[in-house]
């Protein structure tokens, strides 16, 4: 059974930093590409980030550009989301997501991902 779980979300100041982690068991990460979406309230759930298979391939949300950055430790089965020079309107909770057909390059529809995470309130403050 694949299970992800996010973590490091939390209350910052605007321009600050927070790193998202997202662990998977039943999943090896090396086989499959992985992405970050959001959702602020009242909102629909949007796209922020994704990595392909190898880590070879990146795609990112234009708001998000030069700020934020996905990574991947396939020892340690990890994705991760370094979010700097955080805004207010990156307010949300943002979720991980596993596509588990093997491809090398990164996929920003959400309707491409198999199972996804419960979620880490990310809350910044003006």
């Amino acid at each position: 059974q694949v299970q992800l779980v996010e973590s490091g979300g939390g209350l910052v100041q605007a321009g600050g930093s927070l790193r998202l982690s997202c662990a998977a068991s039943g999943v090896t990460f090396n086989t499959y590409r992985m992405g970050w979406f959001r959702q602020a309230p009242g909102k629909e759930r949007e796209f922020v980030a994704a990595i392909g298979r190898t880590g070879g391939h990146t795609l990112y949300a234009e708001f998000v550009k030069g700020r934020f950055t996905i990574s991947k430790d396939n020892a340690k089965n990890t994705v991760y989301l370094q979010m700097n020079t955080l805004k207010p309107e990156d307010t949300a909770v943002y979720y991980c997501a596993v596509d588990l057909r093997s491809t090398y390059y990164a996929t920003a529809y959400s309707g491409d991902y198999d199972y996804w995470g419960q979620g880490t309130q990310v809350t910044v403050s003006p």
